[in-house]
């Protein structure tokens, strides 16, 4: 049983974004982009989305196929058939400021920054 849940935690691999500074409704519609997808699309979709939070995320996913690399050293990539099987956007922590508004009040300004997990998971069932 032990061994059986060893071989399901070695297809998943995961790489984590902390405090990154941008509000997390704008990473969440990136993140909506690749969610399910496979690895070489959703790098391909990430490559060429304007957005300024698409390159975090790819460079997030790049870290997440090194660590599959590195769990699984005799495995090539073309061959596991890896996809993005989860990647969630939470709120990280909030620096507050304050601007001057009319009439010698002030406006509170929220700078929102977010987490970013993303768990790669492989098609492959060649080894059961």
């Amino acid at each position: 049983m032990a061994e059986k849940y060893k071989e399901e935690k070695k297809q998943l691999a995961f790489a984590k974004l902390n405090n990154c500074p941008t509000s997390p409704r704008k990473m969440r519609l990136v993140a909506d982009l690749i969610r399910g997808a496979e690895v070489e699309k959703a790098l391909a979709i990430l490559r060429f989305n304007p957005k300024e939070a698409s390159r975090r995320v790819e460079k997030l996913l790049l870290s997440a196929i090194a660590n599959w690399q590195i769990k699984n050293e005799d495995a090539d990539i073309e061959g596991a058939d890896l996809f993005v099987k989860e990647i969630t956007v939470d709120s990280g922590r909030m620096l507050k400021r304050l601007r001057p508004a009319p009439q010698g009040r002030a406006h509170r300004i929220r700078k929102r920054s977010n987490h970013v997990t993303l768990v790669l998971g492989s098609n492959n069932n060649t080894e059961s």
